[in-house]
């Protein structure tokens, strides 16, 4: 295979522009052509010296590799054309709507000795990278992943839009089975949760306390770390941590040196160097169908809930 992979993105909304922009940044890949329903994104693909289509099939035969970053809905069926013609892809989180879905693109990649990767970007910040260097017996996770609401996502509820994210991260750190879980939401502006909270209690030990909002007028993307010798506090979005620790009768803090980089680049050179070298044919990203699944329980769990809300306060 060339050392220069021939690229397509499909959907070229909010993130898709992202991700034809890299592509055609980046040294090791070649931006053949962007795809969208809405043919005013054509003037994107003419800035980047791309072709335009508004049918995904167009791209088949003429790209080694997609980026997928069309609504969730959609991922199964566009993903299932392209694996089908042996075309490796990445699919912006989360993989699918269900896990019928997921399994069937997994096995899918796994016959066309494909990769499949899925657009889990924090696994690829350098903030992240750092602290997982130095996260040792965790003990306890405080998480908030909180922005203003835009509209952007109408197809599923903030769990599968932010807080996926974060389960991927935890279940990445923590090597151990999940004993239970509590999880709550609110519909506010959508039909789906648009706050949602879930304490997760692991066999372990470890509990992770996380909160997902997207009606906060601020962006928030942290992650604090309490170990048995530490506590570390980590800025996905500043890219800065600390780390405090206890000597004596005092707590001594440090700042953790963090080589700072676009991770959204590092998600997509990943993705190409996976394939250049082979590693990742044929081994799809079943962490990311291992998030999803834990996503849509607790998606459930906050569906019985208000469902128990509501009986209970109903007039009697």
């Amino acid at each position: 295979m060339s050392n220069k992979l021939r690229l397509g993105v499909v959907g070229i909304g909010h993130l898709g522009k992202e991700h034809a922009r890299i592509y055609h940044e980046l040294t090791e890949s070649e931006l053949i052509g962007l795809c969208d329903a809405d043919a005013s994104k054509k003037e994107k693909a003419d800035q980047l010296n791309a072709r335009f289509f508004k049918n995904h099939h167009d791209l088949i035969g003429i790209v080694d590799a997609v980026s997928i970053a069309t609504p969730t809905s959609t991922h199964y069926a566009i993903a299932k054309d392209f694996l089908k013609a042996g075309i490796h892809t990445l699919i912006e989180k989360p993989i699918t709507l269900n896990l019928r879905d997921a399994d069937e693109l997994i096995a899918l990649a796994n016959e066309k000795h494909c990769a499949l990767q899925v657009g889990h970007i924090e696994r690829h910040n350098p903030g992240f990278k750092r602290i997982g260097e130095i996260a040792k017996n965790i003990r306890f996770f405080e998480i908030h992943r909180l922005g203003p609401f835009t509209g952007r996502i109408k197809d599923c509820g903030v769990v599968l839009d932010l807080m996926i994210h974060d389960l991927d991260i935890v279940l990445s750190l923590v090597k151990s089975e999940i004993a239970s879980f509590d999880a709550v939401g609110i519909n506010v502006l959508t039909p789906y949760e648009d706050i949602a909270n879930v304490r997760i209690k692991f066999k372990n030990g470890a509990v992770a306390n996380i909160t997902a909002s997207r009606l906060t007028p601020e962006r928030q993307r942290k992650i604090r770390i309490f170990q048995e010798d530490a506590y570390i506090s980590l800025d996905y979005e500043a890219q800065q941590a600390k780390i405090f620790r206890k000597q004596l009768m005092q707590i001594t803090q440090e700042t953790i040196d963090i080589q700072k980089s676009e991770p959204l680049k590092e998600e997509l050179r990943f993705f190409i160097q996976e394939i250049i070298s082979g590693r990742s044919l044929g081994r799809p990203d079943t962490a990311a169908r291992n998030a999803l699944s834990f996503a849509l329980e607790i998606v459930e769990a906050i569906k019985k809930n208000q469902l128990e809300q509501m009986a209970f306060t109903r007039p009697r």
